[in-house]
């Protein structure tokens, strides 16, 4: 990461090296350090700059077809690296502005301390200079220093009085408690010392007559924006400074083929030319773009893949909004993970094997279990669309999209994972005939009810309100998804936060894909493909529902009528069933164990209730 210059480069002057302030994995750059969030170096605290400052000349291009439609951009872009031998990094800024010296306890904006160039420390101690613990953000992005004066001078100015007395700021800690308390400000125009205490609170800021400054710090030159929403004081480190709003998507056939993946940007110009029905000219263009890329691009797959395309969009009339196309994109998803696609007919490059089990699957009939697949070749695209302050997705239903550049590009940053993982469904006609039971149905719709209440009290307007998801069909493939996943990681080896979940819950679909969430070791040595065989899953499933039979917080837990925020769940605590976030799509919500193995009073509405006692 490198800070942007100070001012503008003269016309012809050389290239400035920028100086290097630390480093985060390119994967952080999406999920914790995105554009927006204030990322601790050293002693120092600095902003990651909007994506326009960004050097894309050394950002490798990520192709996901179907991701990049869906959000309407042209490509993906993994964040630039930044080492000895490149020429850019991603740009930073410092932030927050107001810093305090642990020695002679002053707090003032960083350019007053008088630092030696290159040094963030006090000119007069000598001491390294620490950022401000606390800035003041609202729910649509903005964010800015804490105003330390106002807070030190409430109550404490004549009326009528305005501007600043003129005295120097102190900070200092008592050092007596951990708590906001101990942290003391005071003003050499002796005004009592205050504490931090209270600070908090949802009216501290609007108490002192304090309102959003709509400034954005990471986007260079950006004017303010006119704001009324409420400002909220925030830790510096907090999760809710930052929320990153990711979107993501499988590559699937024919997009996941090596055929494809190498025409790359070229698919636009392709594109043009098949709406002006020039099929000459593509078999033309694919011929020098083969010369090139020394490889034979089929014009029959391209046109035959551009002709999806055009049915595709010509199919999606009715679902304009963002959330529509993400249902099309698990809808095609799901198709390819049934149909399938044998490790013969791909090619080394290709980015999706996936292949129905050796042995049959009849020893799964019982449990309800049928089409199991071995995903043994896997691609994921997460890209980072946008993020949010102080609300976030999980606790408001209408949140407020930060933009991540101050013009609008034809790109955004994303990572890949591949890896692989285990794809299996349940029987519809079984599935149904449960559903219909009176006791299951009661227990989906209290989950419901409560989901659906929490998203109306989180909502500003209550017809922007959307339907909850919760169903058995739902409820019981997420539970079983988090049943699955926490026995392989005690019987398979594997990290609970390595492996992820994909649900495909909305009828007529009714499967679950459990695959590795990382990139690392953890991520393709292919044991999680040899869960996937008939007899190794079978003893999973014994195992998993055996053990969601008996929790730690039993009874309490089996009997609960609402647990979780806003009681979407139901059987499911830390104990039994809830996993890291990383590994859950609904953030441990909208879960039932219940509904997997039935309750001591009325074991039937398990789905797998015939099994176990057999």
């Amino acid at each position: 990461m490198t800070p942007p210059p100070a001012r503008r480069r003269r016309a012809g002057a050389p290239e400035r090296s920028y100086p290097r302030r630390g480093s985060v994995r390119r994967a952080q750059m999406i999920t914790t350090y995105g554009v927006g969030s204030m990322v601790a170096v050293d002693n120092e605290s600095f902003m990651v700059a909007g994506t326009d400052s960004w050097n894309i000349s050394e950002a490798p291009t990520i192709s996901e077809h179907r991701l990049a439609r869906a959000l309407g951009v042209k490509s993906f872009r993994l964040p630039p690296a930044s080492d000895e031998t490149s020429k850019d990094g991603v740009h930073v800024r410092r932030f927050p502005l107001w810093h305090s010296c642990p020695k002679c306890e002053t707090l003032q904006h960083v350019r007053r301390f008088n630092s030696p160039p290159g040094k963030n420390e006090c000119g007069d101690c000598e001491e390294d200079l620490v950022p401000s613990r606390f800035v003041m953000a609202c729910g649509r992005g903005h964010i800015d220093d804490f105003p330390y004066w106002k807070w030190a001078h409430r109550g404490n100015r004549q009326e009528g009085d305005s501007g600043f007395c003129g005295g120097e700021m102190r900070l200092r800690t008592s050092g007596k408690t951990a708590s906001l308390r101990s942290i003391l400000v005071s003003c050499t125009c002796d005004v009592p010392e205050v504490s931090m205490e209270g600070a908090f609170s949802a009216t501290a800021l609007s108490g002192l007559k304090v309102f959003c400054s709509g400034k954005r710090p990471w986007l260079k030159d950006a004017p303010t924006d006119p704001c009324s929403e409420r400002p909220r004081t925030l830790q510096r480190g907090s999760s809710v400074a930052w929320q990153p709003i990711v979107r993501t998507a499988l590559s699937i056939p024919p997009y996941s083929e090596e055929h494809f993946t190498k025409l790359g940007a070229h698919l636009d110009d392709l594109r043009a030319m098949y709406e002006r029905r020039d099929e000459h000219g593509i078999g033309v263009y694919l011929k020098v773009l083969g010369i090139e890329r020394n490889y034979e691009f089929s014009a029959a797959k391209v046109i035959a893949l551009l002709a999806t395309e055009n049915q595709e969009d010509a199919g999606s009339d009715g679902d304009v909004t963002v959330d529509g196309a993400f249902v099309r994109l698990r809808k095609q998803e799901y198709e390819r993970l049934v149909e399938g696609r044998p490790e013969s007919e791909s090619d080394r490059q290709d980015h999706f094997v996936c292949e129905h089990p050796l042995s049959p699957a009849d020893v799964l009939t019982p449990y309800g279990v049928t089409g199991p697949m071995l995903v043994k070749r896997l691609r994921e695209v997460r890209a980072l669309k946008s993020f949010s302050r102080v609300d976030t997705p999980e606790t408001r239903t209408d949140v407020h999209e930060a933009a991540l550049s101050l013009k609008e590009l034809d790109w955004l940053p994303a990572m890949e994972v591949q890896g692989e993982g285990v794809f299996l469904r349940l029987d519809e006609q079984r599935l149904d005939s449960w559903a219909r039971n009176a006791a299951v149905a009661a227990r989906a719709d209290r989950i419901r009810d409560n989901h659906a209440r929490m998203l109306r009290e989180r909502a500003q307007d209550s017809s922007t309100v959307p339907d909850s998801p919760a169903s058995p069909r739902m409820i019981l493939l997420h539970t079983l998804a988090h049943a699955l996943i926490n026995e392989w990681s005690l019987d398979g080896g594997y990290p609970a936060a390595s492996l992820r979940e994909r649900l495909y819950a909305s009828e007529p679909m009714a499967g679950i894909l459990i695959c590795t969430a990382t990139s690392d070791s953890a991520g393709s040595l292919g044991g999680l493909v040899a869960q996937g065989e008939p007899n190794r899953l079978k003893e999973s499933l014994d195992s998993a529902l055996d053990r969601a039979r008996w929790c730690s917080a039993d009874p309490l837990c089996v009997e609960s009528e609402g647990s979780g925020v806003g009681g979407i769940n139901m059987a499911a605590c830390h104990a039994c069933v809830l996993l890291p976030e990383t590994s859950c799509e609904h953030n441990n919500g909208m879960l039932d164990r219940a509904l997997l193995i039935g309750t001591p009073e009325n074991p039937s509405i398990g789905f797998f209730s015939d099994a176990l006692s057999s």
